[in-house]
């Protein structure tokens, strides 16, 4: 069994973890919650902005003051270890020491024989949130010797709880980790440079700020129909509709369900929906008591930053990756090879490659990575 909560524990943790997605300051009641759920002894929780080289989110728990002070001096030791999860972990999977160090590595490690053993530390289980030029975030947490090492239900409840601390962490970066609360929640999401509608169960829009309801109103791909809200492209609305009931009834279980919703049709720039559960949410029902999701409907994306972000992240190449700038710019395969006056086999090529590289085998597939991989929106 996966969870070793129980169920309402781990509905109100999700919940807890919501929160802080509209309020950056909980995380640390909600981290010292994540440690008595996984038995831990630490926890660790950042989002770097790399181009300004400051923390957007800095929080940690049960970590000593002399370990956080010195944590500089073993900065290219963990840099390294980020590195080695990135490419050998497959997304959503830890890198567990216990399972993945030999002793001898562990023995050579400065990190480990000044800091983790001196304080009794025996496992550590450390996620990739977010890997690309201008962001990274990542979690962790550790493990004392009164409790050993990680087991299997541990690890699968930490797996468990990763896809919604990923969209939490996603959230706050498109609201630039502002805080939201009460009142000002209002003017907050007015000033975002994407478009927030938040909905009942029945998908009813109880409330969208001002550039969502530019939008609603001005043939984006999502409009109202008699007050609910729907994406123009069926097989889009499908989804939509079913994150939103995923929200409603199982927040819990909602997973990656609504984190990458193409709302664009094949062909057009990719413009996505980010669906962030609220029904235990308590900062985001403030606002609206009886809302269940906040649906985010980001910009269209800056096709060559877009870009970068995933050559950087999967290695491809410059060919490689002006083909998938001209893709996310909404051209398709021929007009690629036109445009970069190659033959459209060699496009072709050059696009087999990048699907080798990102581990996907359609182009809406590799759309959706791209919402995954880079920030949604820009904040304003």
């Amino acid at each position: 069994m996966a969870s070793t909560v129980s169920s309402n524990a781990l509905s109100e943790l999700i919940g807890s973890i919501y929160d802080c997605a509209l309020d950056p300051d909980l995380w640390d009641k909600t981290l010292a919650s994540v440690v008595e759920a996984l038995k831990a002894r630490t926890t660790v929780l950042h989002l770097n902005d790399l181009r300004h080289r400051r923390f957007l989110i800095s929080k940690q728990f049960g970590i000593p003051p002399y370990w956080q002070e010195n944590l500089h001096k073993y900065a290219s030791e963990l840099d390294s270890v980020v590195s080695s999860v990135i490419s050998s972990q497959a997304p959503g999977k830890p890198c567990v020491m216990s399972r993945h160090f030999a002793q001898a590595q562990l023995e050579a490690s400065p990190y480990y024989n000044e800091c983790l053993k001196p304080e009794g530390i025996v496992d550590l289980m450390q996620f990739v949130l977010l890997s690309t030029p201008t962001r990274a975030s990542g979690w962790a947490v550790s493990r004392h010797e009164r409790y050993g090492t990680f087991t299997d239900g541990e690890i699968q409840l930490a797996e468990l709880l990763l896809p919604h601390i990923r969209r939490a962490v996603t959230i706050s970066n498109v609201l630039d980790v502002r805080t939201i609360r009460g009142a000002r929640m209002e003017q907050a999401l007015d000033a975002l440079r994407c478009g927030v509608v938040m909905t009942d169960e029945r998908g009813t829009i109880l409330h969208a700020n001002h550039l969502a309801d530019h939008m609603l109103q001005n043939g984006s791909p999502v409009h109202s129909s008699q007050g609910t809200l729907r994406a123009r492209v069926p097989a889009a609305h499908k989804e939509l509709r079913a994150a939103i009931r995923l929200a409603a009834h199982n927040g819990e279980e909602i997973g990656s369900a609504g984190t990458a919703i193409v709302l664009t049709e094949t062909g057009q720039p990719p413009i996505f929906a980010h669906v962030l559960p609220m029904a235990r949410c308590d900062i985001g029902t403030r606002l609206k008591p009886d809302a269940i999701a906040a649906v985010f409907i980001a910009a269209e994306p800056e096709e060559d930053d877009a870009a970068q972000m995933i050559a950087a992240a999967f290695g491809l190449t410059p060919a490689e990756t002006r083909v998938l700038a001209s893709l996310l710019a909404g051209r398709t395969l021929g007009q690629t090879a036109e445009a970069l006056g190659v033959a459209q086999t060699t496009a072709k090529t050059h696009l087999e490659g990048i699907f080798t590289k990102t581990g996907v085998s359609r182009q809406a597939d590799l759309m959706r990575l791209v919402a995954r991989v880079m920030p949604p929106t820009r904040a304003g």
